[in-house]
């Protein structure tokens, strides 16, 4: 496959990245078929996260013995130092390696938990401690706000950044990705399939190949998913004039109803977490059932039952989203899954949660 730089790293990494969020919800000998089917396929650059639950273990039961070959990346959500380098130590032991070639601080999204960041004993304490310990080889940041991101890019501290990019949410050109190439810093796209809004992949991955700055890390779950994907990075690339024009018409789709997670919305008054509970059907493709009745999948939902159907997000929102109409329709989703879930666990013997 074909490979480029990341950033300013000396890291050459495959073209596309595996992002490892789909094998989550995979049994655990489906899940090492797709790692190991990516790895024979000339993948190399392999994205998890410390709150993946099984994505890390999975990930380094499957590199076992390719170790050497590979570029593995790895987030903490933590803001605080002590509890970002007890997330970077249990990440070594479940990737089952000594050290992480890009480690990121995940989410950083809002400007209080950039100053948790960069403060007293924050994260990125731990991520220059981690780079001089040999632990970590090179820092990045994950981040779903576009005017934190341009904020962040050119302090110094980060030698890639993930964002999400996909031909829907293209915010980025305008600003951002050329604010990476001038700082030298490498772009991984996340979300290349729009949380699996989209759902031709080669009109999506053919899009973002188009910009040779850029690396997508699209979740795969299936050997089949593996070879579409890397047979379209082996394909020519420019776009076809149908292919643009199809681009066109599915964005058009989309622009209606598609959340971007830019949270101009907030605050709310209530404290819902609208740009959450507006993506709750994208949670329940990517992660498994205990995670989305969990944490802050479960928090969220609860938080739009607070709605008052005020509008103000809805004055505030730059794509002039029916915000009140979406979390309804999304609380009324989750609540049908949680009631078939739980329909299942009862009939299946195992108490409902």
């Amino acid at each position: 496959m074909k490979t480029v730089r990341l950033g300013s790293t000396d890291l050459w990494v495959s073209r596309v990245g595996f992002g490892g969020i789909p094998i989550q919800r995979l049994s655990e000998a489906d899940a090492l078929a797709v790692i190991r089917r990516a790895l024979d396929a000339g993948f190399t650059f392999f994205d998890t996260a410390h709150g993946y639950t099984t994505s890390e273990e999975r990930i380094g039961k499957a590199i076992a013995g390719r170790r050497d070959q590979l570029v593995i990346t790895t987030k903490t959500p933590a803001k605080d130092k002590k509890t970002a380098l007890e997330h970077l130590d249990l990440s070594l032991r479940r990737l089952q390696t000594d050290y992480i070639d890009l480690w990121q601080l995940h989410n950083v999204s809002t400007p209080q938990g950039w100053a948790q960041v960069q403060g007293p004993n924050g994260a990125l304490e731990a991520a220059n401690a981690a780079v001089q310990s040999g632990k970590v080889r090179y820092v990045g940041v994950s981040s779903h706000s576009l005017d934190l991101s341009l904020v962040l890019v050119p302090t110094g501290h980060f030698r890639t950044l993930q964002f999400p990019f996909n031909f829907v949410t293209d915010e980025p050109t305008a600003a951002l990705l050329p604010l990476t190439v001038q700082h030298s810093v490498g772009f991984i796209a996340m979300k290349p399939f729009a949380g699996g809004l989209l759902d031709n992949a080669r009109l999506t991955i053919k899009h973002l190949l188009q910009y040779p700055t850029v690396v997508p890390d699209p979740g795969m779950q299936s050997t089949a998913e593996v070879d579409e994907i890397a047979a379209i990075v082996n394909d020519p690339l420019e776009l076809t004039p149908d292919e643009l024009q199809e681009m066109e018409r599915i964005r058009a789709a989309a622009d209606a109803r598609f959340c971007r997670r830019c949270e101009y919305c907030q605050p709310c008054p209530e404290n819902v977490r609208i740009a959450t509970v507006m993506t709750v059907q994208s949670f329940w493709r990517r992660f498994p059932p205990e995670r989305f009745f969990g944490g802050f999948i479960k928090e969220a939902a609860e938080s739009a039952r607070r709605c008052a159907e005020c509008g103000e997000c809805e004055t505030r929102c730059p794509y002039h989203l029916p915000i009140r109409e979406i979390l309804a329709e999304n609380l009324a989703f989750y609540d049908r899954m949680f009631a078939a879930s739980s329909g299942a666990s009862t009939a299946s013997g195992v108490p409902s949660a």
